[in-house]
């Protein structure tokens, strides 16, 4: 099991109240796109906006996290998922219920397979793909959740 060794959180400053993080992709195929992450993750589309012949779609992604790796741990995570440091300093992860499945309808909608499903030290299945814009995801499905 890793070390869950935190520090103190900061205060934050007076008017600071932080209540989403929206991530924001720019892809060269929207409907490509729209068909891995809404057609085959599931997410459910919030809003959709079309100005000057662009597209935008927000999805809800449920409760977002943001993690923060030093390059050290990020190598560890590499070394798990995927048996090799991955180069990328931006990799999306999504919870799902069946890691396996939903690696498979990733795939078949166009992601790339990067890594097999694999069994983690903290306990997950996890599974690294790659979308056609070349964004690192992972997939888990943590145990204790279920």
């Amino acid at each position: 099991m890793p070390d869950t060794t935190t520090t103190s959180p900061a205060t934050p400053p007076a008017g600071v109240d932080v209540s989403e993080l929206r991530l924001v992709l720019t892809v060269d195929d929207h409907a490509r796109a729209l068909a891995i992450y809404r057609d085959r993750l599931g997410l459910n589309e919030l809003e959709a906006h079309q100005e000057r012949g662009g597209h935008v779609t927000i999805l809800d992604a449920g409760r977002a996290t943001l993690e923060i790796n030093d390059e050290t741990y990020a190598a560890f995570v590499d070394e798990v998922e995927v048996g090799r440091r991955v180069p990328g300093r931006v990799r999306v992860a999504f919870q799902v219920t069946d890691t396996d499945a939903v690696t498979q309808e990733l795939v078949e909608a166009g992601a790339r397979l990067v890594a097999l499903p694999t069994c983690t030290p903290w306990d997950s299945r996890n599974a690294r793909l790659r979308d056609p814009d070349g964004i690192q995801l992972t997939l888990f499905t943590d145990p204790a959740a279920s």
